[in-house]
């Protein structure tokens, strides 16, 4: 199994990212998928999921109207847009896959927003 998270990098506040997250090695339409983050020093927290048939998304309320998850089911890959960056937004952004007891993680991929 794993999940290869890409698209991080170095941003200025107010601009845009979009994230990647390549699966292989489980069936990728089964699962739920979500991003999380974890800020230097903080704990990690859970950014936006969405489902895994219907597609039905859900976001934590700091992140509402700003990030879009989206999910390719035929190339096994998720996305999260992210726009009107902040400082605050800087963290290590994780992949996750969730169906019943089975749950998988990615290695992260680090945004920081600065000027």
């Amino acid at each position: 199994v794993q999940l290869v998270e890409s698209g991080g990098g170095l941003v200025q506040p107010g601009g845009s990212l979009r994230l990647s997250c390549a699966a292989s090695g489980f069936t990728f339409s089964n699962y739920a998928m979500s991003w999380y983050r974890q800020a230097p020093g903080k704990e990690r927290e859970l950014v936006a999921t969405i489902t895994s048939v219907c597609h039905m998304t859900n976001y934590a309320d700091s992140m509402k109207g700003r990030f879009t998850i989206s999910r390719d089911n035929a190339k096994n890959i998720l996305y999260l847009q992210m726009n009107s960056l902040q400082p605050a937004s800087t963290a290590v952004y994780y992949c996750h896959a969730k169906a019943f007891v089975r749950a998988y993680w990615g290695q992260g991929t680090l945004v920081t927003v600065s000027s």
